[in-house]
């Protein structure tokens, strides 16, 4: 029996009765929670990097975008008010579309 000792998707218990697999489940505490979403995200990019077409890639960036949605709500945001900080970053200090690449500073 595979040991996953992670967290998933709410809907995966479904998944596993669906296809009449045994399985264990807890619900976590707040402050363990936050850090499994923190863990989760870190799993989400490595499995991004690992992606092997455009489509595996769009699969794992939703996944990303779940993953920072709940911690925004771990930290008090709706998905609507983490993407107004997130355009009112972007009107402050753009987007990434334009490539730069910041090599050195000097000091005046």
């Amino acid at each position: 029996m595979p040991i996953y000792n992670k967290l998933v998707h709410d809907k995966i218990p479904a998944v596993l009765e669906g296809k009449q697999l045994t399985y264990n489940t807890k619900i976590l505490e707040d402050h363990t929670y936050k850090q499994e979403l923190i863990n989760k995200l870190a799993e989400e990019c490595q499995e991004y990097q690992a992606a092997n077409n455009n489509e595996e890639a769009a699969e794992e960036l939703a996944d990303i975008l779940e993953v920072v949605i709940a911690l925004g709500k771990t930290h008090g945001y709706t998905e609507a008010q983490l993407l107004s900080v997130r355009k009112q970053k972007r009107n402050n200090r753009g987007g990434f579309e334009n490539k730069v690449y910041l090599i050195d500073v000097k000091d005046n």
